[in-house]
C-alpha cells in the first residue's frame, strides 16, 4: 500500500484582527491585556492578524511582533495593505500579507417570480448538521450556512457558522455565529454553560454570562451591537 504524499488543502480558522489607528504600543498593550483578561483560554496562542488600512506611516512590525508574543499571542500576518512599501515591510518581517472580503455593490435587476424563485433556490446553501458531540478540541464550521448540532458541545471545543447555530443539547465551548459579520444570525442551545458565544464579533465569556440564562434553554441574538440572552418558552 502506497504512503499517503502530503497535501495542500484549504480550511477555516478563528482569526481575531487588531485595528490599529496609531501604532501607541503602549496603548495596544493595554488593549490586549483588557481582552485576554475576558477570555484567557480563548486568547492563549491564538492567531493574531493586524489591520493597517487606517495606518498613514509604516510600524516597527518587529517591535509589534515582540509586544504580541509577550500576550502569549501569535502575529500571523497584516490586512488593509494599501502600498507595496507596507506589504514589503510586513513580508520582512516574515508575515503574511492578507485580504479581507469586501461587500459588493448590489445590482438592481427585474426578474419574473419564476426567475427569483429559481434564482433563491440556487443561493440557498444546505444547513450543516452534526450527529453527535462535539469533543473538546474540535471544531465545526458551517461555511455560508447554518449549523445544527445534535448533540452537546464540550468544554474547549468550538462551533462556528456564517449563520445561525442550533445546538440540541449543552454548549459548554465556544459558538461563533454570523461569522462573516451577520448579525441577524443567534445561537440556541438547550442548556447555556458556554465558554464564549459570539455573534458577529460581538462576544461574551462564561464570566459575564447573564446568571439567569445558564443551565436554561437559552437563545441569543444581537441588538445594537449588544447580546440579548432570552429563555425559550416551552
Amino acid at each position: 500500500m502506497a504512503d499517503r504524499g502530503n497535501e495542500l488543502k484549504g480550511s477555516s480558522f478563528t482569526l481575531s484582527v487588531l485595528h490599529l489607528v496609531d501604532i501607541d504600543l503602549g496603548q495596544i498593550k493595554e488593549l490586549l491585556e483588557s481582552k485576554i483578561a475576558q477570555a484567557p483560554r480563548f486568547f492563549n496562542c491564538a492567531p493574531l492578524v493586524v489591520n493597517v488600512e487606517q495606518l498613514e506611516i509604516v510600524p516597527d512590525f518587529e517591535q509589534l511582533r515582540v509586544l504580541i508574543e509577550g500576550q502569549d499571542m501569535v502575529l500571523v500576518g497584516i490586512t488593509g495593505a494599501k502600498d507595496n512599501g507596507m506589504k514589503d515591510a510586513a513580508k520582512a518581517a516574515g508575515l503574511a500579507v492578507m485580504t479581507s472580503g469586501r461587500p459588493v455593490e448590489p445590482q438592481v435587476e427585474v426578474k419574473t417570480p419564476i426567475e427569483e424563485h429559481r434564482a433563491d433556490t440556487q443561493a440557498l446553501v444546505p444547513t450543516r448538521f452534526h450527529h453527535g458531540n462535539v469533543r473538546s478540541g474540535q471544531q465545526i464550521y458551517a461555511q455560508g450556512s447554518a449549523l445544527v448540532v445534535l448533540g452537546s458541545v464540550s468544554n474547549g471545543a468550538e462551533v462556528i457558522a456564517d449563520d445561525s447555530i442550533h445546538v440540541y443539547g449543552v454548549l459548554r465551548g465556544r459558538a461563533l455565529a454570523g461569522a462573516r459579520g451577520n448579525g441577524q444570525a443567534r445561537i440556541i442551545c438547550q442548556g447555556l454553560e458556554a465558554e464564549l458565544v459570539s455573534i458577529a464579533g460581538t462576544y461574551q465569556v462564561r464570566d459575564v454570562l447573564p446568571e439567569s440564562s445558564l443551565d436554561q434553554e437559552t437563545q441569543i441574538r444581537l441588538e445594537q451591537d449588544k447580546l440579548i440572552f432570552e429563555r425559550l418558552q416551552s
